[in-house]
């Protein structure tokens, strides 16, 4: 947001709770967090919504 960007959704890493945008936001900060740690699934925030993703097998889960 500080780089005037907008994210289309936010998603949370299950390993450590770190909060990135998705990979169709600019910056792609999830998968880059993933990058950096190895840590593989991530969820959509709000919780409420069902939605997780294995940057290992690129596929939810």
């Amino acid at each position: 947001m500080a780089l005037g960007l907008t994210w289309t959704r936010l998603l949370v890493c299950q390993t450590c709770g770190w909060v990135a945008c998705s990979d169709d936001s600019p910056g792609a900060h999830a998968r880059e967090h993933y990058r950096e740690t190895d840590h593989p699934v991530a969820a959509t925030l709000p919780p409420e919504t069902p939605w997780r993703w294995c940057y290992i097998d690129e596929r939810t889960v």
